[in-house]
């Protein structure tokens, strides 16, 4: 029994090549869930078995990841995870809280499905804080053990009745059509836009209508309500969107390059949903090319941390060669600038200088 556990890479219908999250109803996770703990019970109760059986999860460390190119120049590439695996084991004394971890995460969010709701992150965190304060002591212990859970029952954290929180804002030429017959036209809100519900569920219950060309992805919340203040999307058929701290529209440090490849492919960590959500991103922010518009007293020194970064990017078998070429010119510059600095040229030149820039096809 203890052989054919959750453990077994075929009991969830694993590939063997490319692994894979699944979006599932609340029924078959709880499912998933049970089938769990019968199997770790039955391996207690099996005098044969050498010791408590292991948690078997896919490996997110780097050399198991791959990217899956796209075969035509609009298709979507993203990063995958094979099917080596690690284990979180109860007789490893390194491992025996993240084993004990696993199993908490599972009993509170098979109480939330059987209840019907949805909590974010945030929440799970505090109410495990409050429940086992000495295995859950900060936030980055319960994201890193939903990704445990996430690799072992093979599901979505959606499916596990996990959302992310509501952080987001977009703004531009959308309307939005709600399940109450209601409607947002976003073309006419406030700089700071229309909130975006991190709940994947309600998401899917909108009707979107929109003649917009364009995405424009903004990293930095204040640049996102500069462009708004200036209605761009009057001049270019576009919607804004920011995550307020996620992916980059315009910084020109190594930092801002991670963020934009991490939306373009995917992140390693959530390596079994990665496929779900990465987009053919450009980079339309500064780049070597814009360098004469950036005043001498505007560019900072490269910090440690930015090197390091700069380092594992360049590393990386995944980044692109024009990629390649601006981070190598600015670790030889030894500079970083803010897109801030063009308003130097005055506040409405930002606007201006994003619209030439895709008008142009001026981007990598």
């Amino acid at each position: 029994m203890a052989g054919a556990g959750v453990a077994s890479a075929s009991l969830f219908g694993a590939d063997r090549r490319l692994c894979s999250a699944d979006i599932l109803p609340p029924a078959e996770v709880r499912a998933r869930i049970e089938v769990a703990v019968l199997n770790f019970l039955a391996a207690l109760a099996d005098p044969s078995a050498p010791a408590i059986s292991a948690l078997p999860l896919i490996s997110r460390r780097a050399a198991n990841r791959g990217l899956r190119r796209a075969l035509l120049r609009d298709d979507v590439s993203s990063v995958y995870l094979s099917f080596a695996s690690s284990r979180r084991s109860l007789t490893r004394a390194s491992d025996g809280k993240p084993f004990v971890r696993v199993w908490k995460v599972m009993e509170v969010c098979y109480k939330i499905l059987g209840e019907g709701k949805m909590v974010t992150q945030r929440e799970l965190f505090y109410k495990l804080l409050s429940e086992s304060p000495n295995y859950f002591s900060c936030q980055r212990l319960v994201n890193q053990t939903v990704q445990d859970v996430v690799s072992l029952l093979r599901c979505t954290r959606q499916s596990l009745g996990i959302m992310a929180s509501s952080r987001g804002a977009l703004i531009g030429r959308l309307v939005l059509h709600g399940p109450d017959e209601e409607h947002v036209d976003c073309s006419i809100l406030g700089p700071s836009g229309h909130a975006i519900t991190g709940d994947m569920n309600m998401l899917s219950k909108f009707i979107f209508s929109s003649e917009a060309r364009y995405i424009i992805v903004v990293e930095k919340d204040a640049i996102f309500q500069r462009l708004a203040e200036d209605r761009i999307y009057n001049h270019l058929p576009c919607i804004l969107i920011t995550a307020k701290g996620y992916p980059d529209l315009a910084t020109r440090n190594p930092a801002g390059l991670a963020i934009l490849c991490t939306y373009k492919y995917g992140s390693i960590s959530m390596g079994l949903e990665s496929y779900r959500y990465a987009c053919n991103v450009k980079w339309i922010g500064l780049r070597g090319d814009d360098l004469q518009l950036i005043h001498q007293s505007a560019y900072q020194e490269l910090k440690p941390r930015d090197l390091q970064i700069a380092k594992s990017l360049l590393s990386s078998k995944f980044l692109e060669e024009k990629h390649r070429a601006e981070l190598t010119l600015m670790l030889e510059t030894g500079k970083r600038a803010e897109i801030e600095a063009l308003y130097s040229h005055g506040f409405d030149f930002l606007g201006k200088y994003v619209a030439r820039k895709i008008v142009q096809g001026d981007y990598v």
